[in-house]
């Protein structure tokens, strides 16, 4: 909750804009050993390699961190909170005790530009995630955090998301309590920061509750981030990544 009520503090963070780079800075600086990845037209991802025991099996875990360009808008769930959830899961993961490497990414430019038509958002945004994809196409597994701090929370499988890795996903969840944040049903197919990886053949869930009213909307503030969903998905997250 501290790193999404930071965030949204910041106020607007559209790509590119002095707010997100000064963001940008206060996220790299929390992770000390992570760097700047260099995304077109002068956008920046955030990225930290954790070691595990096999330095080639890769597993992504990714948030993005800016916002849509829409004059007040401060993305509290849509951004904050899963860029939140992936910087305490960096933070506290310790080096050698898993199995794979994991690779963590904060996503710039996951919104397309603003003026771009709906039509064209696979073309125009996920720039920040198309460029990790790229850089990280031999990795075993992607797990994208998005909408994940709305109250009552509620995560069906994305379609396209993989079968498998959300079986495991749900099974972590049901060891750690949360079972009923991830029903066995299935959401809608979403173009979103797991699809430049999915396009490479990588393995990837997407986590998003995509059914709420404030959208893309003024009032996605802090009144819709839950600490108790961030607690849910962050501990089942946390769980999954050992049996991985």
């Amino acid at each position: 909750m501290h790193w999404t009520r930071l965030q949204v503090a910041y106020g607007p963070r559209p790509a590119g804009s002095a707010a997100s780079r000064a963001l940008a800075l206060r996220l790299q600086s929390a992770l000390p050993k992570s760097h700047f990845e260099s995304v077109p037209g002068g956008l920046r991802n955030i990225v930290l390699r954790v070691p595990g025991r096999d330095p080639n099996d890769i597993v992504v875990v990714g948030a993005h961190y800016d916002t849509k360009d829409i004059p007040g808008f401060v993305g509290a769930n849509d951004g904050a909170a899963g860029t939140a959830m992936v910087l305490e899961l960096a933070r506290h993961l310790t080096p050698h005790t898993l199995h794979p490497t994991i690779v963590f990414v904060l996503f710039d430019g996951e919104e397309s530009p603003a003026g771009t038509p709906d039509s064209q958002f696979e073309q125009k945004g996920l720039r920040g995630s198309k460029v990790a994809a790229r850089a990280l196409r031999d990795a075993r597994a992607m797990i994208l955090l998005d909408f994940v701090g709305l109250p009552r929370l509620r995560l069906p499988r994305e379609e396209s998301s993989d079968v498998g890795l959300w079986a495991q996903l749900r099974a972590a969840a049901r060891r750690v309590g949360a079972g009923s944040t991830f029903p066995a049903s299935i959401g809608p197919d979403i173009l979103d920061d797991h699809t430049p990886f999915e396009d490479l053949g990588v393995p990837a869930v997407d986590l998003i509750d995509f059914d709420y009213p404030c959208f893309h909307k003024l009032c996605d503030d802090m009144s819709q981030v839950s600490q108790t969903s961030l607690d849910r998905v962050g501990e089942t997250v946390s769980a999954l990544l050992p049996r991985l």
